[in-house]
């Protein structure tokens, strides 16, 4: 059997992809505070940023 509601089955969209997307449509940035892509300063703007919008974090900061 080859048929099922429209979206179930088949290839999952990769996270990154997900990110990709909404930051070109709807200007939605996602970012992980320990991304390796990132320099150290770059890391700790995020970490700001995040404290800034949202509170601090639950869990204690591994850097």
């Amino acid at each position: 059997m080859k048929f099922g509601p429209k979206g179930f089955g088949g290839e999952r969209t990769s996270p990154e992809k997900i990110k990709l997307e909404g930051w070109r449509d709807q200007g939605v940035l996602v970012i992980r505070e320990d991304d390796p892509r990132l320099t150290w300063p770059e890391r700790e703007l995020v970490h700001q940023l995040g404290e800034k919008l949202y509170g601090a974090r639950k869990e204690p900061r591994h850097v």
